[in-house]
């Protein structure tokens, strides 16, 4: 079985990386290999795979859920946004460029198309299944001639679709009879059927619409997903941010000791790898909150300035909120802030950009012994080490590279008083580490906070994906799409709506 199967969605969010990551661990729980595929994604929230290539973390999440290990194949393009109208491309986990939108797609259908397809056909040759994720919606009629995720990825590869319809938002029936429609005969051919995502309810009251819109279109539905709470995998843009974030939501678990520990995140522009606080809000009675506002900084016990893709503009736009002021009370005060990557950077001395905003020699927010220069070449890495006596892994992303001046060490970069900077992605996610740092920020805080002595972060992320399996396999047509997945494309006659010519 080499089979492939590509997960649509009628709009962004409405469910395809949830129901991916959910189809894959139901395959590998039957035995079968299994990769993630995107052939190309959108995000600022990525992550490094063990050869050293740059890929988002959704598909690294899925790769979990596959029980495999993340590769630059399941993601050939990344983009990551600089501004409204550029991205980094980065082309097989490395920097290929800087592109503008109108370049990108007038450029990418003949360069990339093949690229993808390469990499899909050598994931097919080593594994059982591979299940692909689109992006947006397949209707995204200007975007159609020079698409390679969605339907120029089906029909160069010959992938049967399933379309996916978030039902909470309203309007599920109409997304999908007017996705279908917009499509051409061609595309139509190969959508196999609609999966309803995130129903609240009695389902027998939804069946004669699924019923109706079947013989409307010729398509069958493939299941009616529930809505359940804390589903989901690592977001790939800030539209879940708090409370909607994974983990985030379990911040009103009773706290292990006496007290709460309450942890402010600045939500910066371009903001990147946000994820890194899951870790946090995962541990009881530790409530993670996002905000832009200088006066809410005020009673947190622990303020992350997360990373991002644009120091220098994320630098004025904490002056401007009044926001690194506060920031420079707290240090005066001796009240905790860490600083993750591009946090990290902007609370140096002095940044020397001629790379990311080329805005040359720029005065940093002076809370810590560091100057930093950014350099072409793009870091990507797999550190790992220890910290507070205990052991920690990471992973880097940056241009940023900082010359650390003084302070006491702390993983790659330094602490001077309560404040703390690394460009250490996921070390969060050590326990011991986690538990340790938490303790140190208590007692800073002047709190009688006590992190939980078993909370296994990777055991929590593993509970999340069997309950993704368990969506899957109990309320999807598993014979349908194993059948899909098997079969390939459906052939038959395209869906011609009423009154189309």
């Amino acid at each position: 079985m080499t089979g492939a199967l590509l997960v649509a969605g009628t709009t962004s969010d409405a469910g395809k990386s949830v129901v991916t990551a959910g189809i894959c661990r139901w395959l590998a729980r039957q035995g079968l290999k299994v990769a993630p595929f995107k052939a190309q994604n959108m995000s600022l929230n990525s992550y490094v795979t063990r050869e050293g290539a740059e890929i988002g973390r959704a598909q690294a999440m899925q790769a979990a859920a596959a029980r495999v290990e993340p590769h630059a194949l399941m993601n050939p393009v990344l983009l990551k946004p600089g501004g409204e109208r550029s991205s980094q491309v980065v082309l097989l986990g490395k920097p290929a460029g800087e592109l503008t939108a109108r370049g990108y797609h007038q450029e990418r259908r003949g360069r990339l198309l093949r690229t993808v397809t390469d990499c899909l056909a050598e994931l097919r040759a080593t594994h059982d299944a591979v299940i692909c994720e689109g992006a947006g919606s397949p209707a995204e009629i200007n975007l159609r001639q020079g698409d390679i995720v969605n339907m120029g990825l089906a029909r160069a590869a010959r992938l049967p679709v399933v379309v996916v319809g978030d039902i909470d938002r309203g309007g599920v029936f109409a997304s999908f009879f007017g996705t279908t429609a917009l499509l051409s005969a061609g595309d139509q051919e190969l959508i196999a059927g609609y999966l309803v995502n995130k129903f609240r309810g009695d389902v027998s009251l939804l069946e004669p619409g699924l019923e109706m819109l079947s013989r409307l279109t010729g398509r069958p539905f493939l299941g009616v997903l529930p809505h359940r709470d804390g589903l989901g995998i690592d977001e790939e843009d800030g539209l879940g941010l708090s409370p909607r974030g994974v983990f985030r939501e379990n911040t009103a678990a009773a706290p292990y000791g006496a007290e709460v520990l309450r942890v402010a995140v600045l939500p910066l522009p371009l903001m990147s790898n946000f994820t890194d606080v899951d870790a946090l809000a995962a541990e009881p009675g530790v409530a993670v909150r996002f905000t832009d506002r200088a006066e809410e900084l005020a009673d947190a016990d622990l303020v992350v300035i997360p990373g991002t893709r644009g120091t220098v503009r994320a630098l004025q736009w904490l002056r401007d909120r009044g926001l690194a002021a506060a920031l420079s009370r707290r240090a005066a005060e001796g009240r905790p802030v860490l600083g993750i990557c591009g946090g990290f950077q902007l609370l140096g001395e002095r940044i020397e950009d001629e790379v990311e905003s080329r805005a040359g020699t720029v005065r940093g927010l002076g809370l810590l012994p560091v100057r930093v220069r950014f350099s072409p070449e793009k870091t990507l890495a797999r550190p790992s080490g220890e910290e507070f006596g205990e052991p920690v892994q990471g992973y880097e992303i940056h241009h940023g590279v900082a010359e650390v001046r003084g302070g006491e060490p702390f993983l790659d970069g330094c602490r001077s008083g309560a404040v703390r900077g690394t460009h250490w992605h996921g070390s969060l996610e050590s326990d011991s580490f986690r538990r340790a740092f938490l303790r140190r920020v208590a007692a800073e805080a002047g709190r009688a906070f006590v992190p939980a002595p078993h909370t296994c972060f990777a055991g929590l992320r593993e509970e999340q994906l069997e309950r993704l399996g368990d969506l899957i396999e109990e309320h999807a047509d598993t014979a349908a799409l194993l059948r899909l997945i098997e079969e390939g494309a459906p052939s038959g006659l395209p869906f011609v709506p009423p009154g189309a010519p």
